[in-house]
């Protein structure tokens, strides 16, 4: 199954990424709710979480943790809230969202036309505190 997703892994389409490992990439969503809206997507393009190998469904929970701690430093949030829809790209994902208030994980408030620029400026930040937290495969700075 080829999705969305797996063309942005590929080089395909064009993505903003924060990390990228043998399992798993992280990128900047193209519609974020809020600065920093981050996904974490393993490169097995398997349709719903719940079907991943265990092994994998581990690494990729805990990359999951590692960018919800990086982005709590920076993009200043107490929270960062989780989400996995699995309803608009085939291709399991986990939406990572700074947040300081359950309203800002309400999806009917994403951001369209999102200049490139802020996202490629967005990643580059999560990739630094990725880097500064030691997490392998933090995308190396420009």
């Amino acid at each position: 199954m080829t999705s969305l997703f797996s063309k942005i892994i590929a080089g395909e389409l064009p993505g903003h990424f924060a990390l990228k490992d043998d399992h798993c990439v992280v990128f900047m969503t193209i519609a974020p709710i809020r600065p920093g809206h981050a996904l974490v997507v393993p490169r097995e393009p398997i349709n719903h979480w719940m079907d991943m190998p265990a092994d994998l469904n581990a690494h990729v929970f805990e990359i999951g943790r590692r960018v919800a701690l990086a982005q709590r430093v920076a993009f200043r949030s107490d929270r960062v809230g989780l989400v996995i829809a699995g309803f608009e790209v085939q291709h399991v994902h986990l939406h990572c969202i700074p947040a300081e208030e359950m309203s800002h994980l309400n999806f009917a408030n994403q951001e369209q036309n999102v200049p490139a620029e802020r996202l490629a400026a967005d990643a580059a930040r999560l990739a630094a505190q990725l880097r500064k937290d030691g997490v392998a495969g933090a995308v190396a700075s420009d």
